[in-house]
């Protein structure tokens, strides 16, 4: 599989986004609550934001959740592997870079290895658990683009098979729908019914509806 090699900004200007956001957040969130129902009115599930633990937002976040992990990653996305290569390729300081390749070997997204031509270096390789963190940074570059930068990468990552771009990273229904935020609710997955199971119409379409909450009304 060949990855991408640019020299994309839009990955940093994301991250810079990030203070902007927590502020905007925090008034919009004061706003909403003055004029937002009680929660019984909703009379539906919601995510249970206290429950960090059993979340996998803060896990991701502890391992990715700043701008030179992310430039790490894109490098090694890109077969950067040594030490070396990472300090002249990204630009960073040495003693940062030391410390986020510990942090990213450490939470099992790269592996640190010896060089198979040379025992006495190393190299650093990605995962399983860190090629699965490709569809995110993909999704991140493409909303950089979009909302930051307004330039479209140059190489453009390709379908090796069909050699056409790919498409925005979107999400999907079970069926291969494109859905957005309009479209989803949580539920119980004890509620969840195979879909032969479900009947459209009658009582239980109406009690499922009173357990599940439009994230759109949030």
């Amino acid at each position: 599989m060949r990855i991408w090699k640019t020299s994309c900004e839009s990955l940093p200007i994301i991250l810079g986004f990030e203070l902007q956001l927590k502020t905007e957040f925090q008034l919009h969130f004061f706003e909403r609550a003055l004029t937002l129902p009680q929660e019984d009115e909703f009379m539906g599930l919601r995510e249970p934001l206290q429950d960090i633990a059993e979340c996998g937002l803060p896990t991701a976040l502890e391992a990715m959740g700043e701008r030179w992990s992310f430039m790490i990653l894109r490098a090694a996305f890109n077969r950067v592997r040594h030490f070396e290569e990472f300090l002249s390729e990204i630009g960073i300081a040495r003693n940062i870079l030391a410390n986020r390749l510990t942090r990213l070997t450490e939470s099992g997204i790269l592996h640190r290895t010896p060089c198979p031509d040379d025992r006495r270096k190393v190299e650093y390789r990605l995962t399983e658990k860190g090629l699965d963190l490709l569809p995110a940074m993909i999704a991140l570059r493409q909303w950089g683009e979009k909302w930051g930068t307004g330039i479209a990468s140059n190489p453009v990552l390709v379908d090796e098979q069909d050699k056409q771009p790919i498409l925005p990273v979107t999400l999907r229904s079970h069926d291969g729908r494109v859905i957005d935020h309009n479209d989803l609710c949580w539920m119980n997955s004890a509620d969840i019914k195979p879909l032969h199971a479900i009947d459209d119409g009658g009582a239980d379409a109406h009690e499922r509806a009173g357990r599940v909450r439009k994230l759109s009304a949030i």
